[in-house]
């Protein structure tokens, strides 16, 4: 299948008519984001006799948006190219430089939704560089110990944890946990949360159509409560300050029988030195209950270009070549990173290294999006406020319901009129 997408031979061609200078791009360091992306980088600065300086971000993504607004609000050049969130694109807009008369068209092979995503005001603020949905990871041999079968609901989930954990506690492993996943207060929780509010049918946080907060409904409030009644039991209680990498850690060391995760941490669980190599399934989140659904929360990560760089037209070259079809294959096959270019989806070697992303290829497809386009700028102050009832519920601050209806409350006061994304 031929890709409608310049080539990174092209791209390296085209950068190398430029005179050589010196860029700085911000990479992410969520498993072998960082090395992959110095890698990827290298190649294009030694074919281009370009110079690229990799610039170190905060890992936690709250922090990674706050400084990048302060960069940027400064008008300094301090990073040319920038990785950022799938739901930053609205937020940053006014800073970036429209890529769209630079990309030749190469935006036409990505995901149509995930370049709608990054078209602000008709500008095309960002490329797509990998695509991302949760997914829950499964020890297949334990399940097959134990004579389970991979859970559909939650339900499912909370008694099989529950049966192997103490199975393998009595038997020795008194470390082992029934479920992990992204507790603390952060971005990661809103995406947990999502999902789980979504597969309980309660909606989303605000409705797209009418731009009201929809979160107070009775299938949130059964969410939140499913998902309290893990702490403590399946779930340890340093849970409330997980991220990606600690829930991880847990479940490669061997001491988890489920993970919810991003699909990185497939290629890390098959490492030589995985305690779980070989033994990993990976699989949709689980329904809320037989009428419920199967929810994941689209992620992925994008690669703009700051408008207050001085070198715009080859940070822009840059981006082409790190979001093309070659280096996307690369990315995939060493690190699990899902391509937002279709056609990749039906490759061989990326399938062999990766079958989920065959069999989950409708997962990443329909992923559920945040409230981020209907809230626009106000995305962080809409999320942080999710996030933060929502670590009060688990963490037994408050009930499910009195949290969500405070929560829905606040929400009404930061936009009287209801939510409408910025053109």
């Amino acid at each position: 299948m031929k890709i409608a997408l310049m080539s990174a031979a092209a791209v390296l061609a085209l950068a190398g008519t430029a005179e050589a200078a010196t860029l700085k791009i911000s990479c992410g360091a969520v498993g072998q984001e960082l090395e992959l992306c110095k890698q990827s980088v290298a190649e294009w600065a030694r074919k281009t006799g370009n110079e690229v300086q990799v610039v170190a971000t905060p890992n936690d993504s709250n922090e990674r948006l706050a400084l990048y607004q302060q960069i940027l609000g400064s008008g300094s050049d301090k990073i040319d190219v920038m990785q950022i969130d799938v739901v930053w694109p609205g937020i940053l807009a006014s800073h970036l430089a429209d890529l769209k008369p630079l990309a030749g068209g190469a935006e036409k092979a990505h995901f149509a939704g995930i370049v709608a995503n990054n078209t602000v005001g008709g500008r095309l603020v960002a490329m797509p560089w990998f695509t991302d949905a949760g997914l829950l990871y499964y020890r297949k041999d334990l399940l097959a110990k134990y004579k389970l079968a991979p859970p559909k609901t939650w339900e499912e989930l909370a008694t099989a944890a529950k049966k192997v954990q103490d199975g393998e506690r009595a038997a020795g492993n008194d470390k082992m946990w029934g479920y992990v996943w992204q507790g603390r207060a952060y971005e990661g929780l809103s995406c947990d949360a999502l999902e789980w509010i979504v597969s309980y049918q309660g909606g989303s946080v605000i409705d797209s159509a009418s731009g009201k907060p929809s979160i107070n409904n009775p299938g949130a409030v059964k969410a939140l409560e499913t998902a309290a009644s893990w702490i403590g039991g399946i779930t340890p209680k340093a849970v409330l300050n997980y991220g990606e990498e600690e829930a991880r850690g847990v479940f490669q060391a061997g001491n988890a029988v489920f993970m919810r995760n991003w699909p990185y941490a497939w290629a890390l669980s098959q490492k030589a030195d995985s305690a779980v190599k070989d033994k990993v399934g990976v699989m949709a989140l689980p329904k809320g209950g037989t009428n419920g659904r199967n929810a994941a929360t689209l992620g992925g990560w994008q690669l703009a270009v700051s408008k207050y760089s001085k070198n715009q037209k080859l940070a822009a070259e840059l981006v082409m070549y790190l979001t093309s079809s070659e280096v996307q294959k690369q990315r995939a096959i060493q690190g699990a990173y899902n391509p937002t270019i279709g056609a990749l989806y039906s490759d061989k070697e990326v399938l062999q290294a990766n079958p989920f992303m065959g069999n989950l290829y409708t997962t990443f497809t329909s992923a559920i999006a945040r409230p981020s386009s209907v809230s626009g700028n106000r995305y962080n102050q809409v999320s942080n406020q999710f996030w933060n009832a929502t670590h009060d519920v688990l963490s037994g601050k408050s009930d499910a319901k009195s949290a969500l209806t405070a929560l829905n409350a606040s929400l009404k006061r930061l936009a009287p009129a209801g939510f409408v994304a910025a053109k």
